[in-house]
């Protein structure tokens, strides 16, 4: 119901969805996204403490994304709790230090970096979802009905959502079955370390349910022949840097 208030006038949000929780040492955040008519343009993400009031996060930058990489260990739960960069980072934090800023860096920038880092390393569409117009802007396909059974058991029915790696390296004739429109973004069945998915057919077959083991708590799920999709997160947070030990 408290999501509901955020898709209000303050926000200007076509839609609001709960992306998920991140579970620290002291407390959880909770979060939120918000989406506008373009669905690639950047996401604007909320968190709450508390379920009830929320607070706007800033978008990442390229320096938060560095930095969070190199932050190890199970956040606090306190968005103001502070990272000793000269710990992490010696050259970041002599940079902040020489522009007159303190070598530290602030759970909030970690979450906010976080958050970036799962969606766009498993932040996942099924095929045909969405359509990109001639123009660039990405929308939800109207006409979108659901994977066939047969499709929804593939992982190349699935998609990053997120800005395409592979798909400017394929050759004029990989490209050739590819409809611009639908295929505009990466598909899974390519992501390294390969097995880095489980897939499942759960309730007898009728849902689709695909789990991240990079990412560890990131479940997507799909009902065939409908419309319904989405995913959730709930972890600490933490990549799984073990898996490639674990295959």
């Amino acid at each position: 119901a408290s999501l509901s208030v955020l898709e209000g006038r303050d926000y200007r949000f076509e839609r609001v969805w709960f992306w998920g929780c991140i579970q620290g040492v002291r407390g959880a955040y909770y979060i939120a996204e918000g989406l506008g008519p373009d669905r690639a343009a950047p996401r604007s993400r909320l968190y709450s403490l508390n379920c009830v009031d929320w607070s706007l996060l800033t978008p990442a930058t390229k320096e938060m994304l560095a930095l969070a990489e190199e932050v190890k260990g199970r956040f606090q739960g306190d968005p103001s709790f502070e990272y000793s960069l000269a710990e992490i980072n010696a050259e970041a934090a002599a940079r902040l230090v020489e522009s007159g800023k303190e070598p530290v860096m602030k759970e909030e920038a970690r979450l906010i970096a976080t958050i970036e880092q799962i969606d766009r390393a498993v932040g996942i569409v099924p095929r045909g979802a969405f359509v990109k117009t001639p123009l660039g802007s990405v929308h939800e396909n109207r006409h979108f009905e659901g994977l066939s059974l047969v499709e929804a058991k593939k992982l190349s029915s699935y998609f990053h959502f997120t800005d395409p790696v592979n798909l400017k390296n394929k050759t004029l004739l990989e490209k050739a079955d590819l409809d611009p429109s639908t295929d505009f973004l990466d598909s899974l069945e390519h992501d390294i370390p390969r097995g880095s998915w489980s897939m499942q057919l759960e309730k007898g077959g009728t849902v689709v349910v695909l789990r991240s083991l990079l990412w560890l708590g990131l479940t997507f799920y799909h009902v065939p022949m409908t419309k319904q999709f989405g995913y959730v997160y709930f972890g600490t947070g933490e990549k799984n840097l073990d898996l490639p030990f674990m295959l």
